[in-house]
């Protein structure tokens, strides 16, 4: 792996970020950006979902100049609806305009933004190492050749951005993690069930020991205090669960037939498809309780795991705000447990 990369010093405490997914207007996900940047967020992910959502590079652009602070990039992109140079040339062309406040998220894709286009995950843990070596080809300059079985180049040459943005990769599956742990700065866990943390987490570091590197770790989860924020997170996890892992779905109980329930009612909306989705199902993947029954609970995940960076998603544009405000509230509680 490349030594250029940007360091990213992790705090005593573990830093916070906020996911945005905009299916509302680009005005919309701003405000609820700077919401979070005055709220003491460190990092803004948006969420490349396709044709399901506003343009996320566009989007991206309108955050980046609205915030002073924050950490931008997509969370997460993907290289089979994008091609990997288009996504270099515009993350090093957000980096120049952002002072270089850029890192770049990559995933497989889900099914939110991968099925309507009727694009296959060809060979996921390739695709995320070429997708890297991709970036950071092309983020060297000079002319970048790239034969891979996905992701090809071909004196390729981008003659501006730096070498140090930051790459993440988000995934479920230990190829894929293996692979953030090797090559990425950072790796992400998002909505990952509690008893396969620590798997995941070792498949990581294994990685990243036997390739000689050192990467951050990040856990994304949903806080959930009320029972109409419980109500909200099953309608999301009927995605995040029909893409998991078999082994995650037997643990949880979830069988094909179950699984294909979920997937026939998700063109008819998350509500129709949350019907099917149990509560046994979701509690694993989420934390839930009274806020500071939710901080002892992140507390010891970062203690127990070693996250450096905890993710809050905003799914719902509604409730944005009150999520902010309840993680913001759990924030407190949490850096207070954390060594000073």
């Amino acid at each position: 792996m490349p030594t250029d990369v940007r360091t990213e010093p992790s705090p005593p405490a573990p830093g916070w970020g906020v996911s945005l997914l905009p299916t509302v207007t680009v005005a919309r996900v701003v405000e609820q950006a700077t919401i979070a940047e005055s709220l003491g967020f460190d990092r803004c992910w948006v969420y490349d979902e396709g044709l399901g959502t506003r343009e996320l590079w566009i989007t991206l652009t309108a955050v980046g100049l609205a915030t002073d602070r924050m950490a931008v990039g997509p969370g997460i992109t993907n290289p089979y609806t994008r091609h990997v140079g288009i996504t270099a040339a515009a993350a090093a062309t957000l980096d120049e305009l952002t002072g270089g406040r850029v890192f770049v998220g990559f995933g497989v894709g889900g099914s939110l933004a991968l099925d309507p286009l009727v694009i296959e995950r060809r060979r996921p843990a390739l695709a995320i190492r070429e997708a890297i070596d991709g970036c950071r080809l092309l983020w060297r300059g000079g002319p970048a050749n790239l034969a891979g079985g996905v992701v090809t180049l071909h004196h390729a040459r981008l003659d501006y951005g730096p070498p140090t943005i930051p790459i993440w990769v988000a995934g479920r599956g230990p190829r894929v993690l293996a692979t953030g742990g090797a090559r990425a700065d950072g790796v992400s866990l998002d909505h990952i069930h509690r008893d396969f943390l620590a798997g995941d987490t070792a498949h990581v570091r294994e990685a990243a020991a036997r390739a000689g590197t050192v990467v951050r770790l990040a856990y994304a989860t949903t806080i959930v205090t009320t029972d109409a924020a419980l109500e909200r997170a099953r309608r999301h996890m009927t995605y995040r669960l029909v893409d998991s892992p078999p082994s995650v779905k037997e643990a949880i109980g979830l069988t094909r037939t179950g699984s294909d329930a979920i997937r026939s009612a998700l063109p008819d909306g998350l509500e129709a498809a949350a019907r099917f989705v149990k509560d046994d199902w979701v509690l694993p993947f989420i934390v839930h309780g009274t806020a500071g029954e939710c901080a002892t609970a992140l507390a010891g995940l970062c203690r127990d795991h070693g996250f450096d960076e905890l993710i809050v998603p905003i799914p719902d544009s509604d409730f944005a705000e009150a999520t902010m405000a309840t993680a913001a509230e759990v924030r407190q509680f949490v850096d207070g447990a954390a060594p000073g």
